[in-house]
């Protein structure tokens, strides 16, 4: 029986070619700008991440600090409640670090030694809009040199604005891909409930004879259902792989330009995993677009 419906089917969809590529070309068009959203949400909040979670503040310390002069500010600086997650770094740390920066040119790590290097408390905070009060007292210290920002793009004057401006990014791509995918998975839906409708309108005399003769609901509805499925489950396949071919094929660049900022997977499993997901969810959308459509159209061609 379920080869039955199937090939009815498809031979509707054969019969009209034109709507069949049209029901396809926009769920294609929907999923494939979803697919570029979600990314685009999950790249912002890995930037947006990164400069929440890394050592934001570092306050490096003048070369005659002693370890008590050091215990006491890091103890000091640690009871702030504004701040989490502090490390003191000994400059034999710092060339550490170093050396493993320049691991690809070790001339350079040849050329200096740990004196040169200051020690330093590495922190991060919890709110960074306390970020230049924390500055400010941490300069006042007689122990430390300078403070830095790691999170500025401008100097220290800067930092309270760096990941305020961050956050106002992200939420405006939410907010505007999420609207944006709203609007093209109705109009998904508005066109998969027209075409089956015009489906039912050709099928109305066929319909009325299985109803004579005792076909039940059904048995009458399955073609149709069927059909909305075969359109959601190639235009969510044919719009998710189009978007995972331009994305992988642009993943080079966008790490290479990103740095250590982890605004996408680095190893190809990881990258796979994320539009593993992505196809799930959108597949479950599908769907459900064209169930709910298909038989909201055979209900109403049927009153």
């Amino acid at each position: 029986m379920t080869n039955i419906h199937i090939k009815t089917a498809f031979d509707y969809i054969r019969r009209s070619p034109f709507q069949a590529t049209a029901a396809v070309f926009v769920l294609a068009l929907t999923f494939f700008v979803t697919t570029f959203l979600v990314v685009l949400v999950y790249s912002s909040n890995q930037v947006l991440a990164y400069f929440e979670t890394r050592p934001q503040v570092i306050a490096f310390l003048k070369s005659d600090a002693g370890d008590e002069g050091i215990a006491l500010l890091k103890s000091k600086v640690e009871a702030d409640s504004r701040v989490k997650d502090i490390r003191y770094v000994s400059r034999e740390e710092a060339l550490t670090i170093y050396k493993e920066a320049t691991a690809e040119n070790p001339l350079l790590a040849e050329l200096v030694s740990p004196t040169i290097f200051p020690a330093s408390l590495e922190f991060s905070l919890n709110n960074l809009s306390d970020a230049q009060d924390i500055i400010d007292m941490v300069k006042k210290e007689s122990i430390v040199d300078q403070v830095g920002f790691t999170a500025s793009l401008k100097g220290g004057e800067e930092v309270s604005g760096v990941v305020a401006r961050l956050r106002a990014i992200t939420n405006y791509i939410r907010i505007g891909g999420g609207a944006l995918a709203v609007v093209l998975l109705a109009t998904s839906f508005l066109v998969l409930l027209v075409i089956i409708g015009m489906r039912m309108s050709t099928r109305r005399g066929e319909i009325e004879i299985l109803d004579l003769i005792g076909a039940s609901p059904g048995f009458i509805r399955s073609p149709i259902v069927l059909e909305a499925l075969i359109y959601a489950f190639v235009g969510v396949m044919l719009g998710w792989i189009l978007a995972f071919i331009l994305i992988v094929y642009s993943a080079p660049s966008i790490i290479a330009y990103f740095g250590a900022i982890p605004a996408l997977p680095r190893s190809t499993g990881e990258l796979a995993g994320l539009f593993a997901i992505i196809l799930f969810f959108e597949l479950f959308t599908g769907i459900f677009l064209a169930l709910t459509g298909s038989l909201m159209a055979v209900s109403r061609a049927r009153k």
